[in-house]
């Protein structure tokens, strides 16, 4: 995939608009309301949050997914409209009806997404009112407002697009995403639109979606929190003209690189713009025996408040990574494992190493660190999980976030 590094995002695949708007959801005034929409009939994958407690917009737009045909998503910022009951359903189902209705579309084809506080009910009479203003300002260059307007505590947005070639076709893919706190497997706390000109049928674009975010979202961590709101959902309009990819040939392998490219790129994105994150770290299990127990001993580091702490400390204690590679139940021998941070081998065969003190005090005071833990298991590629410091700045913002 070539990156194309412009603001395009969502909408740079041919015949996608977006926009975002503030329809005053918010108290600061901030962007909250965004609505890309495509001008032909998409097929939609979707991946969706494994909480129990799931907001009403994801139910509504499950059946949407389930489908298999989508046109537009409307999505809002400061309220989650979460745990609240059927009015929370038929709330998010009425923004689905509004929209469509003035989209002149089925409001099946309408996803839902929405972020922000749990448990408040949304301000109905202001979404409907703001869905009216915000259709006859979608636009080509849409994209950056609409990605501003589905961030909370985020400090950017993240956004990404590329070409790619199919069939002879230039098929061109289209991102952007919000994500900060809350950030855990299964998803994450985060919203991620993308869109494609691909043509492809729905089994085989929710078997590339599905599979690339097992790769990318669901392997980040923040903070151990798993939200309520996460979808990640994916419009092909098939404007490209390719051939409808409808098995996995070779067609297929190139846009699930290019679909993996885009969602680890974001993913990496959120981890690094954590809530009051101040280091951004790579952690890599090598030979480890699967892919599962890569994941399981990369994401206990990745969870532990004692490991982040230290980083955001710049405390290279080793013993703290080692202990949560020992409980995550990824069945590690410590004999046959080895700890590396930015390429300082710092733990051996069961013992901690002498190493340069002063070389790895400059490693830990980077930005961008990569930790390296090797187990000695088996010969599965390496597995690679992102996560973020915890600093002060995190409680600060999660202590004050109702208010």
């Amino acid at each position: 995939m070539k990156i194309v590094h412009t603001g395009e995002g969502v909408t740079f695949a041919k015949g996608f608009q977006a926009i975002g708007i503030a329809a005053k959801l918010k108290k600061s005034g901030k962007p909250d309301l965004a609505l890309i929409y495509s001008q032909v009939p998409a097929t939609v994958a979707g991946t969706f949050t494994q909480n129990k407690v799931a907001a009403a917009p994801v139910y509504v737009s499950k059946e949407t997914v389930a489908t298999g045909s989508a046109q537009a998503i409307i999505s809002n910022s400061g309220c989650a409209n979460a745990c609240t009951g059927q009015q929370g359903l038929a709330d998010a189902k009425e923004m689905a009806m509004v929209t469509a209705k003035e989209l002149h579309i089925d409001p099946m084809d309408v996803v839902v997404g929405s972020t922000g506080v749990i448990g408040s009910f949304m301000p109905m009479e202001a979404i409907k009112k703001g869905i009216h203003d915000i259709v006859p300002q979608l636009s080509d260059t849409g994209s950056p407002a609409a990605g501003k307007a589905i961030l909370t505590t985020d400090t950017h947005s993240k956004t990404i697009c590329g070409t790619f070639t199919v069939d002879g076709k230039t098929v061109h893919i289209g991102a952007i995403a919000k994500g900060s706190g809350m950030i855990h497997p299964n998803m994450a706390t985060m919203l991620c639109y993308i869109t494609t000109d691909l043509a492809i049928s729905h089994s085989m674009l929710q078997k590339a979606l599905s599979a690339a975010v097992e790769k990318s979202f669901n392997m980040i961590s923040v903070d151990g929190d798993m939200s309520t709101n996460d979808m990640a959902i994916i419009l092909a309009n098939g404007l490209a003209g390719n051939t409808c990819i409808e098995e996995e040939n070779e067609d297929y392998k190139t846009f699930y690189e290019a679909l993996e490219t885009v969602v680890v790129f974001l993913a990496k994105e959120i981890a690094a713009d954590g809530e009051g994150a101040s280091k951004f770290i790579t952690i890599e299990v090598l030979h480890a025996k699967s892919f599962a127990q890569g994941k399981e001993v990369g994401m206990a580091i990745a969870n532990s408040p004692l490991v982040k702490t230290a980083f955001f400390g710049e405390d290279p204690n080793w013993g703290r990574i080692i202990c949560a590679a020992g409980y995550s139940g990824g069945d590690i021998d410590p004999n046959h494992t080895t700890l590396t941070i930015g390429g300082i081998p710092i733990f051996e065969k069961g013992m901690g190493l002498a190493f340069d003190q002063e070389a790895l005090a400059k490693i830990m005071a980077e930005t961008n660190i990569t930790l390296t833990i090797d187990i000695e298991a088996g010969q599965y590629e390496p597995v690679i999980v992102w996560t973020c410091d915890l600093t002060y700045d995190y409680v600060k913002i999660n202590g004050e976030y109702h208010t």
